[in-house]
Formats: C-alpha cells, structure tokens, sequence
C-alpha cells in the first residue's frame, strides 16, 4: 500500500511540476517576451500616448516585464524574489484591465485578465511545487 501511495505522490509532484512550467513559460512568453522586443516600438510608444501615460512609463514598464520574466523563469531564483515579480506583474496587469476598460471600452480589458488567470495558475502551483520540494 505504501509503494502505491509513493508512487501516486511521485505522479502529483510531476503533474504539478509540469503545470508550473508550461503555465510559467506561457505567461513569460505572452507577457515579458514580447515586453523585451516591442517596449521601445513606435506601436508601443503610441499605445502607452494613447492610454495617456508618459512616454518613459513605456520604457520603465518594458524594463520592469523584462525582469520580472527573468525573475519568474530561472529556477535559481529565491522564492522572494519570485513572490515579488508575481506582485509587479498582478499589479502591472490589474493596471492595464482597468486603463483598458476606461480608455477604450469594456471589451479590452478582457485581454489583461487572461493573462492574469495564467499568471494565477502559475503561482498557484509555484507553491505546490515548493511544499513539496522544488
């Protein structure tokens, strides 16, 4: 019975293991990725004008995406360091849901809510994969 128990947990230690890398490795890939290749773009530059921000938020954003992606996708990283880049980017994409939605209509702030329910499950299982052992 004890063989089959071990077994059993080795099998939900993987699973959870693989849910935190694919879902981690999205969200870097969705959102901190693009951030490293198309802060400084005139598309991006105009998107941040048109929002109404300033022109260097664009650059501190990008900035702060880049590392906070490097933060969340190397394995090295203190979890505290972690638990902070999850904060930035919550924060950063409740931002972007609510400037969405004031400046050019409810249906935009969809987009930023996606990223924050992959952003969720990632840091859901970061903490199942730290209980047991990462």
């Amino acid at each position: 019975m004890t063989t089959l128990t071990a077994t059993t947990k080795a099998k939900s230690i993987r699973k959870d293991k693989v849910i935190y890398w694919i879902f981690t490795s999205l969200f870097v890939l969705l959102d901190a990725v693009p951030a490293a290749v198309w802060f400084n773009s005139p598309m991006a530059k105009e998107g941040i004008r048109s929002m109404g921000f300033p022109a260097y938020f664009g650059v501190e954003l990008g900035i702060g995406k880049i590392i906070g992606g490097i933060l969340l996708i190397l394995p090295m990283i203190p979890a505290r360091f972690k638990e902070w880049a999850y904060v930035g980017f919550g924060i950063s994409l409740i931002s972007a849901m609510i400037a969405n939605i004031v400046v050019v209509g409810p249906a935009m702030g969809i987009m930023p809510l996606v990223g924050l329910a992959i952003l969720t499950v990632s840091y859901i299982y970061f903490h199942k994969t730290r209980e047991t052992g990462f």
